[in-house]
């Protein structure tokens, strides 16, 4: 089994779920971890700034404005009225679930509940267009295994063992799941910080001692410096785990040093591709 992890470039146009869904369909077998699609995160942390300052109306302006992008995505994406209108009806209910923080106090609950939605948005997207295209692929919700403990840090014991009940309880070709979100102790929605998604597929990685993980961006591989502000990098086609955390300590900036650290205590190799190539 792989890990393979897609930011919300890979899977921030329909145009671009549809190529990863033609990547991660080569294999059967490997969990798939999915980012917000670019953009929608920054889309949930204005709104949630919105509540959080008693401006509910600026808020569903936005939540509106989001939710026109995603009725377009949903005719661009999907051939058929049903999965058209089954994805339709759940992106109705996120899209109400938004407006209703306005009825509530604000809490640092409520702010992660509203970012959590991007990653749960667009890994029901992408289940659901693999399912129109006849694939055996199951949705396995991060918030049933992902935990936090006591002191802040993912619960690696717990995630392995809940995450491995689910996947013998679902068979499937592939799976699908959402990166960055998670529960804490007390079982609120929160989420892994450093490193996001990364840090996700990285722990399931190494609780499932998996063969290995991918790691796809939009950038080919680890460079010695970062190649979207820095010109003329070079690719570094093999480190070891110490140099790699080094690089991204300093400014390298495709892995964050911490999220690759499960991986290398489990001795599971990570390896970085580039979804536009």
């Amino acid at each position: 089994m792989k890990i393979q992890k897609f930011g919300g470039t890979s899977v921030g146009t329909p145009q671009r779920m549809k190529e990863v869904c033609n990547l991660i369909t080569q294999e059967k077998g490997n969990i798939v971890v999915l980012s917000a699609m670019s953009g929608t995160t920054n889309s949930l942390v204005e709104i949630a700034d919105y509540f959080k300052k008693g401006n509910p109306e600026a808020a569903s302006g936005v939540i509106n404005r989001l939710r026109s992008k995603y009725a377009q995505h949903i005719e661009d994406l999907y051939s058929s009225e049903e999965s058209k209108q089954q994805t339709l009806s759940f992106l109705d209910e996120e899209f109400t679930l938004l407006h209703s923080f306005a009825c509530v106090s604000f809490t640092d609950t409520v702010e992660k509940t509203i970012v959590a939605q991007g990653e749960i948005i667009s890994t029901n997207m992408v289940t659901n267009y693999l399912t129109e295209q006849g694939i055996k692929v199951k949705l396995l919700p991060a918030l049933a295994y992902m935990r936090l403990s006591e002191n802040g840090e993912p619960d690696l014991p717990y995630i392995k063992e809940h995450l491995s009940e689910l996947l013998q309880a679902n068979p499937a070709d592939l799976y699908i799941t959402q990166g960055f979100i998670a529960r804490n102790a007390r079982g609120d929605i929160d989420n892994l910080l450093r490193g996001g998604s990364d840090y996700t597929a990285c722990l399931i990685g190494a609780g499932l001692k998996a063969e290995e993980i991918q790691i796809w961006t939009d950038i080919d591989g680890m460079h010695n410096n970062d190649p979207r502000v820095v010109e003329n990098t070079e690719a570094v086609r093999q480190l070891n785990f110490e140099e790699a955390a080094e690089l991204a300590y300093f400014g390298a900036k495709i892995l964050h040093p911490t999220c690759i650290q499960p991986a290398r205590y489990a001795g599971v190799p990570v390896k970085l591709l580039n979804t536009m190539d």
